[in-house]
């Protein structure tokens, strides 16, 4: 019986993400893990290195170290990759950083290089995340929110209020000239804002072209707080312009 191409792709998009989050994977894993043949894992692989999404070695796979924008299957899943790089090249040695819920933002640590980097966030699936850098992680506690892996409420934001970092990394759900920053989630606008007021250097917001334009419920940073964007090259150029006609640097990753 012949494969429908939503379970082909959508295993692509799985087999992708264990690239990504292990560094190096096994055909022999992937073909245990995905309940299919060896030769069904490397028709896989194949495809995904032929777009540019991975690349292959004698028996398995690792993460592409050219993230060329694929035509194929989790575009939206490289262009946040891409962000999650340049932003975690924005570190200094020693630089102590807020990172929110958005796995965006929890991305860079897997890209973090630079030294003595302590990071603090409301996210609780860093605990899974790789830190090669050894990065030292100071979760900020409270309300656990399973769903999201966010940790939330009054007790997050006592813990909040007393640390002050140099920069800051926050992903969001939409992004527009007019509103700023919005999220979907109330319980997490007043972490959001704090995360931007508590730093001494710089603040970035994270956002994928997808989200440049998009506006959702509840805003966390007006525009004349928004310091930095870093967004991918498919972002709409008008949106892109007014954002610096208003003095916001705009970082496109291409």
């Amino acid at each position: 019986m012949k494969v429908s191409r939503t379970i082909v792709n959508s295993r692509r998009e799985k087999i992708l993400e264990a690239v990504q989050n292990d560094g190096n994977v096994s055909v022999n894993d992937l073909a245990a893990r995905f309940s299919v043949s060896l030769l069904t894992v490397r028709r896989d692989l194949q495809y995904l290195e032929d777009h540019n999404l991975l690349e292959r070695f004698y028996g398995g796979a690792r993460a592409s170290t050219k993230l060329t924008e694929p035509n194929g299957p989790n575009t939206k899943s490289i262009r946040r990759e891409k962000i999650a790089r340049y932003a975690a090249g924005l570190l200094a040695d020693g630089d102590t950083i807020f990172i929110n819920t958005s796995s965006t933002a929890l991305s860079m640590v897997k890209y973090i290089t630079k030294k003595n980097i302590t990071i603090i966030t409301n996210n609780g699936n860093i605990i899974n995340t790789k830190n090669p850098s050894q990065a030292t992680v100071v979760l900020l506690g409270g309300e656990l929110r399973y769903k999201k892996g966010a940790m939330v409420g009054d007790f997050t934001m006592n813990n909040l209020m007393k640390v002050t970092v140099k920069k800051s990394f926050i992903g969001c759900g939409g992004l527009c000239p007019e509103t700023g920053m919005t999220t979907e989630l109330l319980n997490e606008v007043n972490l959001n804002q704090t995360m931007f007021e508590r730093v001494t250097k710089a603040s970035y917001i994270l956002a994928d072209s997808a989200k440049i334009g998009r506006r959702v419920s509840f805003v966390s940073c007006p525009t004349d707080r928004i310091e930095n964007i870093i967004t991918d090259k498919d972002a709409p150029a008008d949106i892109i312009n007014e954002f610096r006609e208003q003095g916001i640097l705009v970082h496109l990753v291409d």
